[in-house]
């Protein structure tokens, strides 16, 4: 299948500025106006004022709506109001850089709780702090009642998982109440990629997200790619999407086997299992790593495939074949789909008002995909559609993940072919020189999760400022809603369908 010549990803974003107190009336506008709030964010300024910065999706565009703080100015009018998604990037904002959305129903610390009684500044101001002190204190619950007390889950647990405490408040089996506490795992990424070069500043976006990093690279890349008006190779962009779909379907997998685990599937999780490894030894057969780090770079990839095209190729459809087999047997099992039918039920609604990306979103029929919404790279010549179902429980969102492991295969089959109808190789058909571009842009790939965002600013040559937006940290304000009617013994089903990346929500 052939198609036009692909151009760069994006392009400068346009900025609105507005003053702080009209701000939520600006985002109004953009949101009545068929926009999508994608995030908020804050950027420390010189002389210690401070830029709140709201991302709003248009078809093909992403809008920024900024209004500056001036140095004593600690408040905004919260966006709450407006969507309900924005409550916990304004708990971030608070968190790091002290500032108040007042009108927040319920300021509690997410990322980074300090203990009030430390003056030291926050760490989102110029010159913060070299050590912080964490507040200890258990927090209030949300629920009281006779009989009622409070689980802490976490933040270590049994089984290989990311650090999350869950404060789980429950009468016995019901739970009322469940809050997720990620601040364990905080690093301090935004301001780690200050100041880097783009090859280093590429390992690092790599490592936001381990099990995302072919995403996390491509979506920083394409920000750079877009400042600097560069058009990357064709082959190099079909190479990005074999990567990138093999990352997605690994994920998937990922998802489904702890559903296979906890439904105590012992057959199919073996069987899943085995899968997952085969798709990581493809992966590092074409690139030298099995979570395919090194093979995004700005400009292309860093060199043509590590194995012959015909043997890939073989690889994908035996993995295909046997993978295909095993998922039809799993899904006509009654005793596993009767654990996911019904548990961690999000109602197209409540998934529409917050946003919900990914899997999460598409599995109670809305959510974008950003492969078709504002089409980047191979996928622009590529042929699939977006897979979204009504069910709304964990039992929807798996389905959306089994269609798009087949969709994965599908498009991973298209770049191959594509790519073995290609001249000889050449090193100008993988990679061209990305030069250092002055400006700020936003970078978007459909990560596994879901819509992931790159806000990328350079200046004087130089990275000032790099803020990753995870798909994760969006979909995990809704987790605590999927629990209702649900019991102890459904958690494990709702965490696994909402398959989320806690390194992605900390930063």
């Amino acid at each position: 299948m052939t198609g036009p010549p692909d151009r760069r990803a994006g392009g400068p974003v346009t900025v609105i500025p507005a003053e702080v107190d009209t701000l939520p009336e600006a985002v109004g506008r953009q949101l009545a106006d068929g926009a999508r709030f994608l995030a908020l964010v804050a950027r420390a300024d010189p002389g210690g004022s401070t830029t709140l910065q709201v991302l709003v999706g248009r078809s093909k565009q992403v809008v920024i709506v900024q209004s500056r703080l001036r140095p004593q100015q600690r408040r905004f009018p919260t966006l709450t109001t407006l969507t309900p998604a924005a409550a916990w990037y304004e708990r971030e904002v608070h968190d790091l850089f002290g500032l108040v959305p007042e009108g927040h129903h319920r300021l509690q610390p997410l990322v980074l709780p300090r203990a009030a009684a430390v003056a030291a500044p926050r760490p989102g101001a110029g010159g913060g702090p070299n050590r912080l002190v964490p507040d200890t204190t258990p927090p209030s619950p949300d629920v009281v009642g006779e009989g009622l007390f409070t689980i802490p889950y976490g933040p270590v647990r049994s089984g290989i998982f990311e650090t999350v405490e869950y404060l789980v408040e429950t009468y016995g089996e019901d739970i009322p109440a469940v809050r997720p506490r990620v601040h364990y795992k905080h690093r301090g990424l935004d301001w780690r990629f200050t100041d880097l070069d783009a090859d280093d500043a590429v390992l690092l976006a790599e490592r936001v997200e381990g099990v995302a990093s072919v995403a996390h690279a491509s979506a920083f890349c394409q920000a750079l790619e877009a400042l600097a008006d560069v058009e990357v190779p064709r082959p190099a962009q079909l190479l990005r999407v074999v990567h990138a779909e093999l990352e997605r379907i690994a994920n998937h997998l990922d998802s489904m086997l702890r559903h296979c685990e906890g439904a105590g599937q012992a057959v199919a999780y073996a069987r899943l299992g085995t899968h997952k490894e085969q798709v990581q030894r493809l992966r590092a057969a074409l690139c030298g790593h099995r979570f395919g780090r090194g093979v995004v770079v700005p400009g292309g990839v860093s060199g043509p495939p590590g194995c012959p095209l015909d043997d890939a190729m073989a690889a994908v459809s035996a993995l295909e074949r046997a993978l295909r087999a095993d998922v039809e047997l799993l899904m006509a099992t009654p005793s596993f789909l009767d654990r996911l039918r019904g548990t961690g039920r999000l109602d197209a609604e409540l998934a529409t008002s917050y946003g919900a990306l990914g899997p999460v979103g598409r599995g109670s029929e809305a959510g974008p995909d950003v492969r078709l919404e504002r089409p980047y790279g191979g996928y622009r010549a590529l042929g699939f559609e977006t897979v979204r179902v009504d069910a709304g429980d964990a039992l929807g969102r798996q389905q959306v993940r089994v269609e798009e492991i087949r969709q994965g295969f599908h498009l991973v089959h298209q770049a191959l072919d594509e790519l073995d109808e290609d001249d000889p190789v050449a090193d100008g058909r993988w990679r061209v020189p990305v030069a250092s571009a002055d400006g700020l842009t936003v970078g978007s790939v459909e990560a596994p999760q879901g819509e992931l965002l790159y806000l990328v600013e350079v200046a004087g040559g130089r990275l000032v400022r790099v803020k990753p937006r995870c798909p994760s940290f969006h979909n995990l304000a809704l987790f605590p809603a999927a629990f209702r009617g649900d019991i102890l013994t459904d958690f494990v089903f709702i965490e696994a369908s909402f398959g989320l990346s806690f390194a992605g929500v900390a930063g």
